[in-house]
């Protein structure tokens, strides 16, 4: 790589900078520098500070992080104070007008006659400072206990608004709760069918019931299709393999030919191991159909017991560690994950002196199947990609003498159709720690 400040990096940048005219000999006019203040039309650089906000916009904020629920609250209230504010100014206005509508007039021409022309004015005088302190005063205590009962209204709007929301929110309610519900095996049963009248939210809710059905349609073919090809690729492979047998088991036959058998056998098993493989994935991705209580140790020793023939032939040493630990969930998918996480520990193990270690048990509340093993080193950024389908370490999607790709990737289908979690990590010294976590009983 070539350095910037580097002669030959110096020298390409002044040929791209160089026009035509310097390139003939002769000397090129070159564009004045900007003026002025440099201008950004990108997006702001990383650790830029960020633009002030207004009030405003942290106001929208604050009401963008509010549920719908407290959006429709704050809003019925809202419309129940200011309605409540604009009454409250009308009868202030209205009480003052009537109190000056209703107040006496000041018998002037009497009060001259009686008492003389200066204290008839100045009794009248007094007589209309009167009547604007008490009318004001009359106001002021209105205003006053007004400004009360508005602040108890603005409470009870609150609460009013909350009911009317949740009222407004219960066939919403109503849709979340059967969504949850759903599953492979109610689809074709389970629906909203919300009882009401014919408003949007019931346009919703029967829009809704139609894509169920139409899910339930294709839920089914998916089915079908599924037991089908388990039929159509089954079959021939079986009978592949019947032929080969009888053809391998005839004593005239020569040795070329029984070497090319046992090769049609292998490739045989190796793609019956692939169909069943893939069924079994896409069976484990589905909803799961049967749940039973479990013991996850029963699970791990029964699947030790019956992979110790192959752990001994490859020359791998099992240590089990396993206690009770009990979950509810499909007892053949959860086998089948427990022996896929075995055979594979066994089958990418060391070739001599390999050790394998089961542990099954309860951690800090959670269901815990863990299986490690020796074996070669497998980097920390391959980790993830092992659980795809047809993924493996060092190897194509073709050329793999140890199995199809599918293990793991069954592995994590199993786990997460039973509402749990799983996780690998390198091993310090070579090998992998694959760790399951389900939720208990």
């Amino acid at each position: 790589m070539i350095s910037p400040h580097s002669e030959r990096g110096a020298w390409k940048s002044e040929r791209l900078e160089s026009g035509p005219a310097e390139r003939e000999g002769r000397p090129a006019e070159r564009p004045p520098p900007p003026t002025g203040p440099p201008a950004w039309d990108g997006p702001p650089p990383a650790g830029a500070a960020p633009a002030p906000r207004s009030p405003l916009d942290r106001l929208r904020a604050i009401l963008d992080r509010l549920s719908i629920r407290w959006r429709l609250t704050l809003t019925y209230a809202a419309l129940f104070f200011i309605a409540g504010a604009l009454l409250m100014a009308v009868i202030y206005l209205m009480v003052g007008w009537a109190l000056y509508s209703a107040w006496p007039d000041f018998p002037y021409n009497e009060m001259k006659e009686l008492f003389g022309p200066d204290v008839a004015a100045n009794v009248k005088q007094e007589w209309y400072w009167q009547q604007h302190a008490a009318i004001s005063g009359a106001q002021k205590e209105l205003l006053a206990r007004s400004l009360l009962a508005l602040l108890g209204v603005g409470i009870l709007a609150v609460i009013i608004g909350y009911i009317v929301a949740d009222r407004a929110l219960k066939p919403i309610q109503q849709m979340t709760a059967t969504a949850r519900k759903l599953s492979g095996s109610t689809l074709a049963h389970e629906r909203i069918d919300l009882k009401g009248p014919d408003d949007e939210l019931k346009e919703l809710a029967d829009t809704f019931d139609a894509m169920l059905t139409r899910l339930n349609v294709a839920f089914d073919t998916q089915r079908r299709f599924v037991a089908n090809a388990s039929h159509e690729l089954r079959t021939p492979l079986t009978i592949n393999r019947t032929v080969l047998e009888i053809a391998l088991g005839d004593p005239e036959a020569s040795g070329d030919l029984k070497a090319l058998g046992r090769t049609l056998l292998e490739v045989n098993a190796r793609n019956e191991r692939l169909i069943e493989g893939l069924l079994l994935l896409a069976r484990s991705e589905r909803e799961l159909s049967v749940r039973k209580p479990v013991d996850m140790k029963d699970v791990a020793e029964t699947v030790v017991d019956q992979l110790a023939a192959r752990a001994e032939e490859a020359g791998v040493t099992v240590v089990t560690e396993l206690r009770s630990a009990e979950t509810v969930g499909d007892p053949v998918l959860l086998e089948r994950c427990v022996a896929n996480l075995v055979e594979n520990a066994i089958k990418h193990n060391l070739s001599d002196s390999g050790r394998l270690w089961v542990r099954a048990g309860m951690v800090e509340g959670a269901l815990v199947v863990q299986v490690a093993n020796t074996g070669p080193h497998v980097p920390a950024y391959e980790v993830n990609s092992l659980f795809e389908p047809f993924r493996r370490l060092n190897a194509d999607r073709v050329d793999s003498d140890k199995g199809a790709g599918l293990g793991l990737s069954i592995v994590r289908a199993v786990v997460r159709a039973h509402g749990g979690n799983v996780t690998a990590v390198p091993r310090d010294g070579g090998g992998l720690v694959v760790t399951v976590r389900l939720r208990s009983r």
